[in-house]
């Protein structure tokens, strides 16, 4: 199963975590990703902690447990190629709508493309023995 396939068909908790120039880790709970046709990976970001780090360090990883007994899921290794603060696009990426005062609140968000360097299974090291 491709990823598209995947996070469009897998419920689950998705993990985010960056490092900022220092080595100063930080992981914050985040959606599935949006997988574009160019095969990167879009998260909408508020400017917060994340999106910050990824400013000054491009490398990230993103953990996802799909939402089943046992341990299922992926470890997706990924850097930073872009990002754009297009409202419009960021209305058609959203999967949810929350009310005026609430997205007001949150603040100027962007959507924030990396690439995947690597993919792994939730637990083990992917490979054959």
């Amino acid at each position: 199963m491709d990823l598209t396939d995947y996070f469009e068909k897998t419920q689950g908790l998705g993990v985010l975590s960056t490092a900022d120039a220092e080595g100063k880790v930080n992981a914050a709970v985040y959606s599935r990703p949006h997988v574009m046709e160019d095969s990167t990976l879009a998260f909408i970001m508020p400017d917060r902690l994340t999106h910050h780090n990824l400013s000054s360090n491009p490398h990230a990883a993103y953990l996802f447990r799909e939402n089943v007994p046992g341990y299922k899921g992926k470890r997706l290794y990924l850097t930073k190629v872009r990002e754009e603060t297009d409202p419009q696009l960021i209305e058609t990426l959203r999967r949810k709508v929350y009310p005026p005062e609430i997205d007001e609140k949150v603040g100027p968000k962007s959507v924030v493309f990396l690439k995947v360097d690597k993919e792994l299974p939730l637990v083990g090291s992917g490979e054959s023995k």
